[in-house]
């Protein structure tokens, strides 16, 4: 198989420009991500998905942001509206698995067969906004046992789950979009509630950093972090892809391509870059290059994982989500 190029890129419309199409056939991402601004109707959807494995040269995985509540990409008529996962925690795994079964049948509809969630930040009092409602509850338990679900109904449905926001963005106050968080938790605490739910979820097959410092264990932010990086690797024990949360978010500090090379130096197997922007790809591809050697057999892993989706009367399952719900 031949080497991938270390990143999972966006695109800037509705369909590729010729621009794009001849820069993802020099760069060869390992994948893509889809955002509203590429999404209109499920023929163009289908289009740009086929566009994009064209391109690449390869079937590559096309990623998306479904998560129910606020972040969820594609609203009706494409998909179900969801409610925010915090709200659904009363109704247990099966809510969560069903709700994961729900989405997995749609995106694979419109050709796309990655999904970063589960969510396992552990929710607290204090966990931003921007993210709270978006956790699978507020102990390490629930939010094992919920994301393990989602991850059973993602599987079957042949979409792969990316967990994130790895080791743990639970305790984190500030909008990593706009700022670095930083966390002051004991080691112990940490390892007790954050590092631990994504440790029972470490055969998952693929994973997203988290842009926040962890300031008992290293003063950079875990994405760029050698030492977060290898205590994700050695204690929590994941060994599949693990791609970096948008590089463009600021919470992250020099330029595009000199994000792109730290994260990867410090040990992420590959950058996702979601704005489009082409001057920034081809920045990003010069600097980055193709994937390790230990990066291409984790993505070769990762790609193995998918299936066909099973077979399920869809119909029977809304109507079984709706009945917990009320």
């Amino acid at each position: 198989m031949s080497r991938f190029g270390a990143a999972i890129f966006g695109c800037v419309g509705e369909r590729l420009n010729e621009d794009e199409k001849r820069f993802f056939a020099e760069a060869r991402p390992f994948g893509f991500i889809l955002f509203g601004r590429n999404l209109s109707d499920a023929d163009q959807i289908r289009a740009l998905c086929d566009e994009m494995r064209q391109a690449a040269g390869h079937d590559a995985p096309i990623f998306i942001d479904q998560e129910g509540g606020r972040v969820q990409r594609l609203r009706p008529p494409l998909a179900r509206e969801f409610r925010p996962p915090l709200e659904d925690v009363p109704l247990g795994a099966r809510a969560f698995y069903l709700r994961a079964r729900i989405i997995a049948h749609g995106l694979r509809a419109l050709g796309i067969d990655g999904n970063c969630i589960p969510t396992l930040d552990v929710a607290r009092d204090e966990t931003h906004a921007i993210l709270r409602n978006r956790c699978y509850g507020t102990d390490v338990d629930t939010v094992v046992r919920h994301g393990r679900a989602v991850v059973d109904g993602l599987l079957a449905g042949g979409v792969l789950p990316v967990m994130k926001h790895m080791p743990g963005h639970g305790l984190g106050t500030l909008d990593s979009h706009k700022e670095l968080p930083r966390v002051g938790a004991a080691r112990s605490d940490l390892d007790a509630v954050d590092f631990a739910a994504f440790g029972a979820l470490k055969d998952v097959p693929l994973a997203m950093s988290a842009h926040l410092v962890f300031e008992q264990i290293d003063p950079r932010p875990a994405t760029i972090s050698p030492v977060m990086v290898e205590l994700i690797r050695q204690q929590i024990g994941f060994d599949g892809l693990l791609m970096t949360d948008d590089i463009n978010m600021e919470a992250l500090s020099g330029t595009i391509p000199e994000r792109g090379a730290a994260a990867l130096a410090a040990g992420c197997d590959v950058v996702l870059h979601c704005h489009g922007d082409m001057g920034e790809m081809r920045g990003l591809w010069e600097r980055c290059g193709e994937l390790s050697d230990a990066a291409q057999t984790r993505a070769e892993a990762a790609l193995a994982a998918r299936r066909a989706p099973d077979d399920v009367d869809i119909d029977a399952l809304n109507a079984e989500l709706d009945g917990l719900i009320a």
